[in-house]
């Protein structure tokens, strides 16, 4: 499976508000008018800079966005204008890519002044301040979020996001439309977009490029959404099973009892993988319906390889001498 690691840019002031402003519905007002902001965000860490304004500045991270909330905003109030400028002088110093005043605060015009001088936007919103961090911190965690480009169909299977990959041209995109057809939800064909969401969670999407768009050999491009409506695709999913699909090889040794076999890394997240080798006649587009299905009985607690086994330990104890019926008698209706 091909990949390719791509690293998020840094985020400007003015994309960085628009984003929050449009599609995290958190309402930002500007206090001041900068022009030319010194700093972009690089990291999407905050940070509350109340040691700072107390004169403690060794360990500031000022590269990060300034939250000023109700105790930020408090002490500088309670402090006379001369303190209270040099309190505010402590950040001001920095290069800062912006601060943003929580819960209605605001702050007076002489300290939005020395923002100003200092080229540092000023913005207010009337959202408490862990509710609007906790908004904001998600959307900067979205944007630096590790990412890589993978080659293969992800695919909506009951609710389990199954990643199917292999060489170009043994059918991922054929099967992907095979699962369509039968009520499944395709994600994205040929390149997904992989994005790791905290520790252990890849979230995939479509490029914005091909979107929901699918290349079939023989055939050629298919709208996905407007051939078969809305009802068959999903803007994103996370990826939680990998399908590996290869050509059988009869020298290979194929797993017969567990369906699970070894795991595949991706952005540093081990994920399960199944190796499917391709045959003739055989049916993938079911065997990735019975791969969902399992995945989700051993997501609640069921798996059906400990279950084989343990009757067969019981079986082995038992000291009984070849296969027996599966029921005691046969019923009257003989269908």
């Amino acid at each position: 499976m091909s990949e390719a690691t791509s690293n998020a840019p840094a985020l400007s002031i003015d994309t960085f508000v628009a984003r929050l402003r449009e599609r995290a519905d958190l309402p930002l007002t500007s206090l001041n008018s900068v022009n030319a902001p010194c700093a972009s965000i690089q990291e999407d860490h905050l940070h509350r800079p109340g040691l700072a304004l107390a004169g403690y500045i060794d360990l500031f991270t000022y590269q990060r966005v300034q939250i000023l909330g109700n105790t930020e905003t408090r002490y500088l109030r309670h402090l006379d204008a001369q303190a209270r400028r040099e309190a505010f002088g402590n950040l001001t110093q920095f290069a800062i890519p912006c601060i943003i005043c929580t819960a209605g605060n605001t702050l007076g015009s002489a300290l939005l002044d020395m923002a100003t001088d200092a080229c540092i936007p000023v913005f207010q919103t009337d959202t408490p301040t862990v509710e609007a961090m906790a908004t904001i911190r998600s959307l900067l965690v979205d944007h630096f979020a590790p990412q890589k480009a993978v080659h293969g169909s992800l695919v909506d299977v009951y609710g389990v996001g199954l990643l199917l990959s292999g060489p170009s041209g043994i059918g991922k995109s054929e099967v992907a439309l095979d699962l369509i057809e039968r009520g499944h939800r395709l994600v994205a064909d040929d390149v997904v977009m992989v994005t790791r969401r905290d520790s252990s969670i890849l979230m995939g999407a479509g490029t914005d490029l091909v979107q929901h768009f699918m290349e079939v050999r023989g055939l050629g491009l298919v709208d996905i959404r407007a051939m078969f409506g809305i009802r068959a695709i999903r803007f994103q999913k996370r990826v939680e099973l990998v399908v590996q699909m290869e050509m059988a090889d009869a020298n290979t040794a194929y797993t017969r009892i567990d369906m699970v076999e070894g795991t595949h890394e991706i952005l540093g997240v081990p994920l399960p993988r199944v190796r499917v080798p391709i045959t003739p006649g055989k049916s993938v587009t079911v065997i990735c319906e019975v791969i969902a299905m399992n995945y989700l009985l051993r997501h609640y607690g069921y798996n059906p390889k400990e279950v084989f086994q343990q009757r067969l330990r019981d079986q082995i104890q038992s000291k009984r001498g070849g296969p027996r019926r599966g029921i005691h008698y046969f019923e009257q209706d003989y269908e």
